[in-house]
């Protein structure tokens, strides 16, 4: 029997066993599989390695477990400290929201408090909790232990975290208004064709696919070019697929399309509207075609179109990379990108457990590289630089046309 088909076999066995029975048997078939079936148990049935360690444990002392055993009712055991006490959630949230470092609306979410100061606090505002149960919650609320990383160029640390708390104030005002926030990328650019594509995908054993040896171009159909728009406050994404260059002209165009086909319809009150970008790339700040092509979209629309750019070497703390691009490229990983159609199915079909969803078009315009931008054009761009760092901050006025 396959290993697919005998781990399908035992796991329909377990579903029919209590609690006390599924420990033992999934114990044994973790003493049985030897070296790394502790691990194998735990993926596969998503049983805790305690449990499971606590069956093995069991089964060694050989004790009358059968006949002596307590079996706990299903929803027994004592109940998680936040089922008694309600506001814990809320008021640790309210403590973390205020001391998460250097992010804006927790992009990344970590603390520089140690999980034994937080409980002191919660301790200190009515809620009894130990720093074992404030670990286990910041891990539920997608906190992480994170170490210092080398990755900070050019600008001081003061400067960083002062444009992290502009960010998070324009952010925080546009939504109180009413109006959309959008973190804006481009992804990285993928090559279409039969080729490898990184990771591994759940196939029958000894069936992988096939895939061209060689990584030529002339093998494949071109390169796709996602640029996604994440919008914060519905959690929803949408993608357009670039065939030929990633192009200042090219972003712009991918924000017109999400505004006519959600902006518009979900934000029609709407006169405003906030971009967080990265400093660099097609809507860098420096970029003079960014500027200029969004006074266009500004225009276009009738808005006040808002930018505040992530300092440079920071452009990971961009939530579009952790609320939609990572899951992009988990739900297309080991599977190769045979064509542009693959493409879009790919990242159209990506869910997430928050209820992400994303819409996605594919451009085939033809965006052309080394686009100059007079400075009789620069003088009709509208831009009005704001009083923090206003390299990175700045709104662009709409005129409306016609």
């Amino acid at each position: 029997m396959g290993t697919a088909m005998a781990d399908k076999y035992f796991m329909k066995i377990l579903d029919t066993l209590n609690e006390a029975q599924a420990r033992w048997y999934v114990a044994r078939e973790t003493i049985a599989r030897g070296r790394g079936g502790l691990q194998e148990m735990h993926e596969l049935t998503g049983m805790s390695r305690v449990t499971i360690l606590r069956g093995v444990r069991e089964l060694r002392e050989r004790r009358d477990l059968l006949a002596g055993g307590r079996v706990r009712q299903v929803g027994g055991g004592r109940k998680r400290l936040e089922h008694d006490d309600p506001g814990l959630t809320a008021m640790l949230e309210r403590i973390m929201d205020q001391n998460t470092a250097g992010d804006p609306m927790s992009l990344l979410k970590w603390t520089n408090k140690s999980t034994a100061r937080i409980a002191e606090e919660l301790t200190g505002q009515g809620h009894v909790v130990s720093p074992e149960t404030v670990r286990r919650r910041l891990r539920e609320m997608d906190y992480s232990l994170q170490a210092n990383a080398k990755n900070l160029e050019g600008q001081s640390v003061p400067e960083r975290d002062a444009q992290f708390r502009y960010i998070n104030q324009q952010v925080k005002r546009h939504l109180r208004r009413g109006e959309p926030v959008l973190s804006v990328d481009t992804k990285k650019k993928e090559r279409v064709g039969n080729f490898k594509n990184a990771g591994k995908t759940w196939r029958p054993q000894g069936e992988p696919i096939p895939v061209n040896v060689y990584d030529y171009p002339y093998l494949g159909q071109g390169t796709a070019i996602p640029y996604g728009a994440y919008d914060l406050d519905r959690n929803q994404g949408f993608v357009n697929v670039g065939m030929t260059h990633d192009t200042a002209e090219f972003a712009v165009e991918s924000l017109r399309r999400w505004w006519k086909l959600f902006g518009r319809r979900h934000y029609p009150q709407a006169r405003s509207l906030l971009l967080c970008a990265d400093g660099g790339g097609s809507n860098g700040s420096r970029t003079r075609a960014w500027k200029y092509h969004l006074q266009q979209f500004a225009n276009e629309f009738g808005l006040a179109v808002t930018v505040c750019h992530y300092p440079p070497g920071t452009s990971k703390w961009n939530k579009i990379e952790h609320r939609m691009f990572s899951f992009i490229s988990i739900n297309w990983k080991g599977k190769p990108l045979v064509n542009y159609q693959t493409v879009v199915n790919l990242i159209g079909s990506t869910r997430t457990r928050t209820g992400l969803r994303i819409k996605v078009k594919l451009d085939a315009a033809n965006y052309k590289t080394g686009e100059k931008i007079s400075d009789e054009q620069m003088e009709r761009v509208r831009l009005h630089p704001h009083r923090t760092h206003p390299q990175w901050n700045y709104t662009i006025n709409g005129v409306a046309e016609g």
